[in-house]
């Protein structure tokens, strides 16, 4: 084998010239250069795919005993090697920065959600510059790198169309293709996407059979296909992460109909089967225990009978969505044996970047903002059984209840941000690669952690370690390649320390034991539980003997609890855990939290064409009084169509113009809709059209009087009863001129949504003093720019 002849430990490779002649004419015989060559990994470099799914617990696939038909993660595990000791951070965004960057999650500002960010290193969701993506050090090496679907590691104040692009995918994430979506969630069936920097829209609709898992899969496939017709020598890299199975749980329904009826006895009993299933295939010993419900998730037998078909329902929904997310990574894989490299492709089937979601609370949601709102109230019985035939179909934006959370974390104790316990952070993964791995359809059983990712790729690829990338010193990866255990079942584990902390739920792990303290309950936005962080209890396992964190000894052992609690504070301070936060609701103001905003004082101004606008890329109107001011020329006949709207079918609200006359529509969750009309259209020619709501007061979610205004002159009112205290929507934006995604109201649809006329400007004003219910068009500018 000819030897690597690159430096690569800095990045970009600097280019050495040879020294040698250089003569006078080319035509001189004796000029002589040696032929440019391509920059290549290492020979043997394998390609790569890391699938990783979103919410999925490790007693959901039924490649782990789970209830859910997953035969392509079942015939991955019969070629390759099941990870049953494999662990992730217990939330979505910081597992992935850990997981592509091979550091701890604090250690790259992650320590939660972005939309959380505080000022405190550890919880900026800012990844520093010392420890750069493996995809950038894959590209930097010669590989092809892409990604498709989520993208969930942007700064909230970096997500708008205008960037900077540093953290996205395709700016500075080391990803050459990108096509998906940023955020934590997005609706399966219409969903905000970007090809590498750029808005676009979704190429069909939920009514033409658009579903986003089976057109990320679609960009993937094609992907491959073309860098290996055009590239057949150089590896790739790609990373495929559909939003799936993160709520809403959006499916076809013929397959949740597959699973009709198999959950009828509720998740008590469910637990028990896939306990047994599991010991059955082996994939926990023979000694483990199933843990005890806790006392804050109700018994099946205690949940109302009323209710119970629709809480059956949403866990039919579930299976199947998670089937059909498996059915689409078995297209993956069969594109790979098509191109006839599947042997040479290391696969990572990471089933679950955190254990399954509790946040539908126990009945489950319809609409899961409505949680997220305080409003979970909203959604009573009677509501829930008139809405079960349409769980996962586009008029939901579902979730399931958090007793079949628990269910799918079985063995184990807890849910998604219970990084103290297992059931928030061991998560099934399935490694294939048939010409690394010699045993077929093995199990492992040592400790690994999602930042083991990364070394484990460079280690197979042959590549070391950056010191440089981009100039920049680099700090070392914080994980352990898994190499060794590939082909070695016994092999004593490598990752034996490794500290947990979400929210203030932590614990460590040392050399086979675990001691964890449950702080903060996922789906109670006050837990009354929740007390200072000194007051928590400890809890001690010994993972020897004790698989699923059953047996509590912290009674019997409490020098050694004290010793594992003292190297947990060790460690948070030493990568960056400390300060801990349990806030909630003060990390989602920008203020409070400490982190940027685009949106400075009580005005903001947009221009015709502007559009896909985060929530937190617009000037916050909630629960307070408010007015939109909009210039607009009507053509002779009149106009409709929006002049701005934010949100869409599942809440928000819009101004906009139907038969000529300004029309206020006002959104609370799907479940409510008030709408103010004018009397009168707006005449032809040049125009104010004014909304101004006036909050009631008296605290949050309260509702208000609406008026309507031509020119300053009151032309109609109204009242929106309610509204919504925290958030409209995790995926849908503000668009001026137009409506994309779903719509607030189906007075006019995205087709239709377009104004008519011409927008000259629209302004929002919080808080407004203006009294003559008109912006003098000169003074616009000046006022505008003061109240920034």
């Amino acid at each position: 084998m000819t030897p690597d002849r690159h430096a690569r430990t800095m990045l970009p490779i600097p280019d050495r010239p040879r020294p040698g002649l250089t003569t006078y004419d080319a035509k001189d015989p004796d000029t002589a250069f040696p032929p440019i060559e391509p920059l290549l990994p290492p020979a043997g470099a394998p390609n790569v795919l890391i699938i990783l799914l979103d919410d999925v617990g490790f007693g959901a696939s039924s490649a782990f005993g789970g209830p859910c038909q997953t035969p392509v993660a079942e015939r991955l595990a019969a070629g390759g090697l099941r990870y049953n000791r494999f662990h992730t951070t217990a939330l979505c965004a910081p597992t992935r920065q850990a997981m592509l960057t091979g550091r701890n999650h604090h250690s790259v500002g992650m320590g939660s959600i972005t939309e959380t960010a505080t000022s405190a290193p550890g919880n900026s969701s800012v990844r520093p510059n010392t420890k750069a993506p493996l995809a950038t050090t894959l590209k930097l090496n010669g590989y092809s790198t892409a990604q498709f679907g989520k993208c969930h590691e942007v700064p909230v104040w970096q997500s708008s169309p205008m960037g900077p692009f540093d953290a996205w995918p395709s700016g500075g994430g080391g990803f050459e293709t990108f096509y998906g979506f940023i955020g934590g969630e997005n609706n399966q069936y219409d969903p905000a996407l970007y090809d590498g920097t750029t808005p676009v829209e979704p190429p069909a609709t939920a009514e033409q059979g658009y579903h986003l898992t089976e057109d990320l899969t679609d960009h993937a496939v094609s992907w491959m296909r073309q860098q290996k017709a055009l590239m057949p020598d150089r590896p790739f890299f790609v990373y495929y992460a559909p939003g799936a199975t993160h709520a809403p749980h959006h499916v076809p329904k013929e397959w949740a109909d597959k699973y009709a009826g198999q959950f009828d006895d509720g998740w008590d009993v469910q637990r028990e089967r896939i306990f047994a299933r599991q010991k059955e295939l082996g994939v926990i010993p023979a000694d483990a225990g199933l843990t005890a419900r806790h006392d804050e998730i109700t018994a099946w037998d205690d949940m109302p009978d009323d209710l119970k078909p629709v809480l059956a329902r949403q866990m039919e929904v579930y299976a199947g969505f998670l089937e059909h997310t498996d059915h689409q990574v078995g297209r993956l894989v069969d594109t790979l044996t098509e191109l006839g490299v599947l042997d040479d492709t290391i696969i990572y089937y990471i089933i679950g970047d955190n254990g399954a979601s509790a946040e539908g609370t126990m009945n489950g949601a319809f609409n899961e903002l409505a949680n997220f709102n305080g409003m979970a109230a909203l959604e009573t019985p009677e509501f829930m059984r008139s809405k079960m035939d349409d769980f996962g179909s586009p008029t939901s934006y579902n979730h399931y209840s958090v007793g079949w959370a628990w269910a799918m974390n079985t063995p184990l104790q807890w849910t998604k941000q219970v990084a103290s316990h297992w059931g928030g952070t061991r998560n099934g993964t399935i490694l294939h690669w048939p010409s690394g791995i010699t045993e077929r359809g093995g199990l492992r059983s040592q400790f690994t952690h999602v930042i083991d990712v990364a070394p484990t790729i460079l280690e197979a690829a042959g590549l070391p370690e950056p010191t440089m990338v981009n100039g920049v010193l680099q700090s070392p990866m914080e994980g352990t390649s898994m190499l060794y255990s590939l082909n070695d079942a016994d092999a004593p584990e490598r990752h034996d320390l490794q500290y947990f902390e979400m929210f203030g739920n932590r614990g460590i792990y040392h050399r086979g034991w675990s001691a964890v303290t449950k702080h903060k309950t996922p789906w109670m936005i006050l837990d009354p539980h929740m007390g200072p962080f000194d007051a928590d209890v400890w809890e001690l396992y010994d993972g020897s003997s004790d698989f699923s964190q059953a047996d509590d000894l912290a009674a019997q052992q409490p020098e050694r609890l004290a010793g594992l609690q003292r190297l947990w504070l060790i460690e948070a301070a030493k990568y960056n855990a400390l300060p801990m936060d349990d806030r909630s609701g003060e990390r989602l103001n920008p203020e409070l939290a400490g982190r940027p905003t685009l949106i400075h004082g009580n005005s903001q101004l947009f221009y015709p064409g502007m559009g896909r606008l985060s929530e937190n890329s617009v000037v916050s109107i909630k629960n307070k009084s408010f007015s939109v001011t909009a210039e607009v020329d009507v053509p002779p006949g009149g106009a409709r169509g929006v002049l701005i709207a934010q949100g869409g079918r599942f809440g928000g609200w819009a101004v906009y113009l139907k038969d000529g006359r300004a029309t206020f529509a006002y959104n609370v969750l799907g479940i409510h809709l008030f709408t103010t009309v004018a009397d009168t259209a707006v005449p032809e020619g040049t125009h104010q059209v004014r909304m101004e709501f006036a909050y009631d007061g008296g605290g949050l979610a309260k509702g208000g009087d609406v008026t309507l205004y031509y020119d300053g002159t009151a032309v109609g009112s109204g009242r929106a009863a309610a509204t919504q205290p925290m958030i409209f929507s995790a995926d849908e934006t503000t668009d001026i001129g137009n409506e994309t995604g779903t719509t607030v109201t189906d007075d006019y649809t995205p087709a239709t949504s377009r104004f008519t006329g011409r927008i000259h400007w629209v302004q929002i004003d919080v808080g407004d003093d203006d009294h003559d219910h008109f912006i003098d068009p000169e003074e616009r500018m000046r006022v505008a720019m003061a109240r920034q």
